[in-house]
């Protein structure tokens, strides 16, 4: 297959890499690439020492003519197949582009919600007619797509981004930098808050774990530094055993010297990232129920799942794991498993190659 895929690869992180080894996956496997990206991308001369063609063109807002223009002129030169977007500011701009054109135009989708049939702005991306099938990270992204779109709803699937291992070696943070003791059981939540991430929540649980003397809980991602948190978290019980960060660019090394992530997200989750770094490092989850995280998160297998909302559950969850290090050590285990064998870089690619082809039968 022909395949030009559009995407934001600028930068060599977590966030980024699933996605471009799909595109690396693809061009191994004998398939043909052309990748609009960002100038200086620091994936650029990696991706064409692989025989990938790159274009050093990426969209300024959501309808761009210079992106578009150029799209179209590259569909001219040769017979592609595929077209592939991979974000809200990509998907309008090759959508429009591929007007006219015999390709079959592929969306990705990675969050719930914010898609709606009598919203306007949604027939810019993954309304737009022109679009022919998305993939989604998730069964929740997936079954949330699939109550929106007009038509093709069988053209809507997950597919996990795949993950390796070896990513996952950084050796993990000083957590005295926060004055957390060496050995306290120390509980993280890694979010950008949004009232979705439910900080909230997750403060009242540890206000009634406050208890446990060795417990500390690590607040890493910009927000919460601010009201109604800042106040929140100056009352608690737990005192000054609540650490909060700021932004960090080091947060999967911070992780990885955890004993166990909290996601306490109330909605809009697609799949987190957190969740899946936390499984890279061997950091069981304690997640709820909304969203993807309990496609990956197994209850009392590799982590732990709760109720939305549920303040008591998660703190009984955190007691529970904080009791019974036995348990956390084989969860630790069953995280690094269930990551290397369920969601490989290779199983992602052989999903992509078998929907692609679906698409042009």
């Amino acid at each position: 297959m022909k395949i030009l895929v559009v995407g934001d690869y600028l930068k060599t992180s977590n966030a980024i890499r699933p996605e471009v080894m799909i595109t690396i996956g693809l061009a191994n496997k004998g398939h043909k690439l052309t990748v609009f990206t960002r100038p200086d991308s620091a994936y650029t001369p990696i991706l064409e020492d692989l025989g990938i063609k790159v274009i050093e063109q990426y969209p300024t807002k959501k309808i761009c003519l210079a992106t578009i223009k150029m799209i179209r002129a590259e569909l001219r030169t040769g017979d592609y197949d595929i077209v592939y977007a991979l974000n809200s500011k990509t998907i309008p701009n090759a959508a429009f582009a591929c007007i006219g054109f015999p390709v079959k135009m592929v969306n990705y989708r990675g969050t719930t919600g914010g898609l709606y049939r009598h919203d306007p702005s949604a027939y810019l991306t993954h309304l737009h007619p022109r679009v022919d099938g998305i993939i989604c990270v998730s069964n929740a992204v997936t079954e949330d797509i699939q109550a929106q779109v007009w038509k093709n709803k069988d053209k809507v699937v997950t597919i996990y981004k795949g993950h390796d291992l070896a990513w996952y070696q950084s050796k993990p943070g000083d957590l005295s930098e926060f004055g957390i003791p060496e050995g306290a059981f120390v509980a993280i939540a890694v979010a950008n808050v949004r009232p979705t991430k439910g900080l909230s929540v997750l403060l009242e649980a540890v206000n009634k774990v406050a208890h446990l003397d060795n417990f500390h809980l690590l607040l890493v991602g910009s927000g919460m530094e601010k009201e109604p948190y800042l106040s929140a978290i100056k009352n608690s019980p737990l005192g000054d055993r609540i650490h909060v960060t700021g932004y960090r660019t080091d947060a999967p090394e911070l992780m990885a010297a955890c004993n166990i992530l909290v996601q306490a997200s109330i909605s809009g989750e697609g799949l987190p990232r957190a969740v899946m770094e936390a499984m890279g490092y061997g950091v069981p989850s304690i997640v709820t129920v909304t969203g993807g995280s309990k496609e990956v998160v197994v209850d009392g297998v590799n982590g732990c799942v709760v109720p939305v909302k549920d303040a008591p559950a998660i703190a009984e969850k955190i007691e529970y794991l904080y009791n019974n290090e036995a348990v956390v050590k084989a969860m630790s285990v069953a995280c690094k498993q269930r990551l290397a064998e369920l969601f490989t870089a290779e199983r992602t690619v052989d999903e992509h190659i078998k929907y692609f082809e679906s698409l042009l039968d």
